[in-house]
């Protein structure tokens, strides 16, 4: 298997390991100590660990080393308020008529609450004629993932409002998103900080 190959799939399985909570926010990734389990030598490791540091799942410190990003309040509320500022520019994307979205799958499917999300405000981004929209939803949607995965222990009704939110968008309903993407991320930014707690005790 070439470099560029192992890269990619070593960048995968950190991806899927860091979503999956396999490690606590701000725990260190060492790449000599990740290269066994990974079936990798440590140079695509490190180099994996880069492209993630790139997509905002890593970060590096100033003593050095590569570590999973902490999660704080005012970091989440960010987090938050840039996506629902992304999904606003989305639906101002939008062509006219307003189109209507084929979810791939329903919101009351059996997949987790944050894989359920990722997927509908994707599929929404990518009726955007910009296709940097749906890339950066994308990525975000992998920031958040953590957060999402804990929301239903903190907030009431999740799966009904994201129901809502793939009905108005599988009808075109762009007015009606644009009034559902306020209350949803308003909703989740003042729940923040329990849902940081969340995060932390769930790990």
């Amino acid at each position: 298997m070439n470099s560029g190959a192992t890269t990619e799939r070593v960048q995968e399985a950190l991806k899927a390991r860091i979503m999956g909570r396999d490690f606590r926010p701000g725990d260190r990734l060492d790449p000599a100590v990740l290269a066994a389990p990974l079936a990798s030598s440590v140079t695509p490791v490190r180099d994996a660990l880069h492209v993630l540091t790139g997509e905002g799942l890593v970060e590096t410190r100033t003593g050095g080393g590569f570590h999973v990003p902490a999660l704080d309040e005012p970091g989440l509320k960010d987090l938050y308020a840039w996506s629902a500022e992304l999904l606003a520019l989305v639906l101002r994307a939008w062509p006219r008529p307003h189109p209507a979205i084929v979810m791939a799958r329903s919101a009351q499917d059996d997949r987790p609450i944050a894989e359920r999300v990722a997927a509908a405000f994707l599929a929404i981004a990518r009726r955007s004629p910009n296709s940097e929209h749906a890339r950066a939803i994308d990525r975000l949607n992998a920031r958040l993932h953590a957060a999402r995965t804990v929301e239903p222990l903190v907030l009431d009704n999740v799966d009904e409002e994201l129901a809502a939110v793939a009905a108005a968008a599988a009808a075109g309903e762009r007015g009606l998103l644009r009034r559902l993407n306020t209350a949803y991320h308003r909703r989740r930014h003042r729940a923040a900080a329990d849902i940081v707690r969340a995060v932390y005790r769930a790990a």
